[in-house]
This record gives structure tokens, C-alpha cells and sequence, in this order.
């Protein structure tokens, strides 16, 4: 339909997987589910009617399940018309579909029930699948980080040529960001609890009712309807819903990926403007519609620009937790209904992205040599320096010597635009004592780096396959971007 707004992140963006997580066919039918393990919950408790008979049937929980994944959307949608709540339309519409057990449907529940439990089992499948891409990103990286363990490039502080490392070192440190992120994620993964039935003010009142005051009867609702949703407990206290601070948290976490891959793309892009490292270009893609030669990173670009989006997001449910009163209100409804979701496609989209940049980085060693080599000999005075006085040569006039020399030699650089001759200099000088070959051996940039080889090859061996191996059968995924 052209004519109504489409949200860029399910045309553009995000997989179908993940929006298929928070389609309507996923919140309803596990509404569905929900009302089955009440239903099913109480029968097994021994819910009674006035008459001392089973409440639940069988049959009425056989009908139920029967029509689990066959929503009736145009009914409910045309009920909510009618009366203006989107559960009891849809418990209205369920019971036109089930006559038999439609007055047992969401026996004793409020609304929470559905809502706030499948929010959590939907968020809960999203970070899961979140999981699996930010895996596959991480094993990517890593073989880029080893396979460039030892290729020699400047470092930057304040993106002034420093100390040299390695590219596949500099990778380790995007990884590393990374594995916190996936630390992050498993940790709420495993925190996950449902709702639950609590009732309107979470104090479990109806269905203390429902079943004659019996508090310790009422008291093993909850976890049996955590454990047939697949959870292992639900909250243990909460008002009429669950603290909106779950939200928040959740959120913070996909925040903290973004600006992850966010520093990613800036790294991607101050390197693609060097020339030295560029993300895939594609045969007939166009980078610009003026500049014909234009390579633009665009990918690096979105990856930027949605991460933005997604920390900027986050604020929304902390908010929304913050300014929540007493056992509830319905402030909340509306921001979750968009911020949550869109969050997650917001991420689906930009690891989607960052697998696809990681698998088709491509890097241009002679130019990360040329640059190196233009650098290397300021770098290497301490070197130089060194050696002659190892030879007898007096420190301070030789480091007065270099310190003229490297300002001269900068001055030729910068000013008229020439080649750096520090090492013609210093070799020309008969204080030092070294030939411009001598110099020269010592320029060798793999002389420069340190241990950023050895440390690449342990944090990969020691840090990040193990995690990989344990989750070997997630891996494989080739990221498909629509743009």
C-alpha cells in the first residue's frame, strides 16, 4: 500500500526473522498460549465451580488448543472498534471460535497477563536472536584479526600517527568491545523471568477468590505457568505489571552494541578515507550521483547512523520506568509498543551490516607500507638513538641532534610537500656512525610492534574460541542487506 507510511526498518533494515519476532502473528498466538497454560493451570489445580464440578474440562482446553494459531483478526479488530481494548476483543473473538470453553478464556486475569508475559517472551526470542548474529559477527572478526595478525600499520591516538600496531590487533579491539556486548546479553538472557498472574494490583486477589482462599494453592500458579512458557520462574512480587525497569535494562544492552558498532564504522570509514582498509564495494554500486569515482562507505554509514538511533532509543523505556506510578500506569503502553521493537530491528539491521563489512573487508597493504614508511623514522629515534650509545655515543648531544633533525625534516614534509629525509640526515651526520642502510634495517617495521601479533593470537585462541566453539552450531550465517 503506497499510500500509508512504512517504517523504514521493516522495508529497509531489519530481517525477517526478527521482524517476524514482533509481528502480530507472534504477540497473538502467544497470547493463545498463555491462555491455554492458565486454563490448563487451573484445571490441574482443581479449580471448582459452585457446584463442586471441575471448572475446565478437557474438551473446553482440546478447543482451545485447537484454535491456537488460527487468529480471527478481523473479528477482534472489529470488536475493538466496539469497545476500545485490544485483550477482550481478542478474548471476545477466541471465544466466537471456541463457544465451549469461551467462558473459562482468561479465567481470573487481568490484561498484564498476556501483555506483560508475552513482552518477555518476545524480547526473550529477540535477544536470542540477536545472539546468534552478534556470534557470527564475532567469528568473522576473528578471522580477520588473525589472518592480519602480523601486518604492520600505525596506530593512532587522537588520530596522530603513534606507536605502530598490527591491523589484526587493532580488529581485537572491536572484538573485544564485542564479547562485553555478548557478556551483557547472556546475562539478561538468563535473567528473564515472566509476570506471571498477579492479578490488577499484582497481589494474586482473584484468584485467591477463584480458588476459596487456599493461599498455597494460589501460590503455585505463577510457576506453573512459567515453566509451560518455557521459563524457569516468574517475578516475585510486581504490581500490575513487571517493573519497567526490565525494559530499560534490556535496552541498555542493545545500546551498548550499537556503540560498539557504531566506533566500528568510525574506524572503517577514518580508514577507508586513508585508503589502507575498505569496506565491500559491489561491481555496479554507486557511490555518489555527482562523483562518478566516489567509493563512499555507506555501510559504515548506516551501521553509524542506526546505531544512533538505537542509543538515543534507550532513553524511552528508561524514562517511561522512571515516571511510573504506584502498582501502574498506562503511559508506558504506547512508547513500548514502538521504542522496544525498534530497537531490536534497529540492531537486527545494523549486526546484519557489520557481518556483511567484516566478510568483505578488503585491506591494501602497500598502502598501510607507504604510510607506515612515512612515519617509521621519527618513531624510530629512540632506536637510533639508543644504539649509537650503546657505541659510546653521548645521549644528550645525540638527542639534541635528533630533536633539530626531526623538526627540519618535518618542516620539508609539511611545508614544501617533500619526502621525509630525517634518515638521510641523521645518517649524513658523523656522530652517529650508521650508514643509511644501517638506518634502514632498523626501519623494519615488523621491529615496531610489540607483542601485537602474540597478544591477537591469545585473546582469539584463549578469549574468543572457546566461546565460539561452544557455540559453533549458531555460526555460518551470511548477512543479506536489502540496500
Amino acid at each position: 500500500m503506497k499510500e500509508k507510511y512504512v517504517s523504514p526498518l521493516s522495508e529497509r533494515y531489519a530481517s525477517k526473522e526478527m521482524q517476524y519476532v514482533f509481528s502480530p502473528d507472534m504477540k497473538f498466538t502467544t497470547w493463545r498460549k498463555l491462555w491455554i497454560a492458565l486454563a490448563e493451570t487451573e484445571q490441574e489445580l482443581g479449580l471448582k465451580d459452585d457446584l463442586g464440578k471441575p471448572r475446565i474440562t478437557d474438551d473446553q482446553i482440546e478447543e482451545l488448543k485447537a484454535f491456537a494459531n488460527d487468529i480471527n483478526y478481523d473479528v477482534a479488530k472489529k470488536r475493538e472498534k466496539q469497545v476500545r481494548h485490544d485483550v477482550m476483543s481478542h478474548v471476545y473473538a477466541y471465544g466466537k471460535q471456541c463457544p465451549a470453553a469461551a467462558g473459562i478464556i482468561h479465567l481470573g486475569a487481568t490484561s498484564c497477563y498476556v501483555g506483560d508475559n508475552t513482552d518477555v517472551i518476545v524480547m526473550t526470542e529477540a535477544m536470542k536472536l540477536v545472539r546468534k548474529k552478534l556470534l557470527n559477527v564475532i567469528n568473522e572478526l576473528s578471522k580477520f584479526a588473525m589472518q592480519y595478525k602480523d601486518l604492520p600499520t600505525l596506530a593512532f591516538t587522537h588520530f596522530q600517527p603513534a606507536q605502530p600496531t598490527t591491523v589484526g590487533k587493532r580488529a581485537t579491539l572491536w572484538l573485544e568491545e564485542l564479547m562485553l556486548d555478548l557478556a551483557d546479553l547472556d546475562y539478561m538472557i538468563s535473567q528473564q523471568k515472566l509476570l506471571g498472574c498477579k492479578g490488577t494490583t499484582g497481589t494474586q486477589a482473584s484468584f485467591l477468590e477463584l480458588f476459596d482462599g487456599d493461599h498455597e494453592t494460589v501460590r503455585k500458579i505463577d510457576s506453573m505457568i512459567a515453566k509451560k512458557m518455557g521459563f524457569e520462574e516468574c517475578y516475585p512480587v510486581s504490581g500490575q505489571t513487571y517493573s519497567r525497569k526490565v525494559d530499560s535494562r534490556i535496552l541498555n544492552v542493545l545500546s551498548g552494541i550499537a556503540q560498539s558498532a557504531h566506533k566500528f564504522s568510525n574506524d572503517i570509514r577514518l580508514l577507508q578515507h586513508l585508503k589502507e582498509v575498505e569496506e565491500p564495494f559491489e561491481k555496479n554500486q554507486i557511490g555518489s550521483s555527482a562523483m562518478a569515482y566516489k567509493r563512499n562507505p555507506m555501510r559504515s554509514e548506516r551501521i553509524a547512523s542506526l546505531a544512533n538511533y538505537v542509543m538515543v532509543d534507550a532513553l524511552n523505556p528508561a524514562i517511561t520506568a522512571a515516571t511510573q506510578w504506584f502498582e501502574r500506569t498506562l503511559d508506558d503502553s504506547a512508547n513500548k509498543r514502538i521504542s522496544v521493537p525498534e530497537a531490536f530491528l534497529a540492531v537486527d539491521g545494523i549486526l546484519d551490516l557489520y557481518l556483511n563489512v567484516v566478510d568483505g573487508l578488503v585491506v591494501y597493504d602497500k598502502v598501510i607500507y607507504q604510510h607506515f614508511m612515512k612515519e617509521i623514522p621519527f618513531m624510530a629515534t629512540e632506536n637510533i638513538m639508543m644504539d649509537v650509545t650503546k657505541r659510546g655515543g653521548d645521549r644528550q648531544e645525540l638527542h639534541e641532534k635528533i630533536r633539530q633533525y626531526s623538526m627540519e625534516a618535518g618542516a620539508m614534509v609539511k611545508k614544501e610537500g617533500k619526502e621525509n629525509d630525517l634518515v638521510e640526515r641523521i645518517a649524513n651526520d658523523p656522530a652517529f656512525g650508521m650508514s643509511k642502510e644501517t638506518i634502514e634495517e632498523l626501519l623494519e617495521p615488523k621491529n615496531f610492534v610489540g607483542r601485537a601479533p602474540q597478544q591477537t593470537e591469545e585473546f582469539i585462541s584463549e578469549v574468543v574460541k572457546p566461546v565460539l566453539v561452544a557455540n559453533s552450531d549458531v555460526l555460518g550465517m551470511v548477512a543479506e542487506i536489502n540496500v
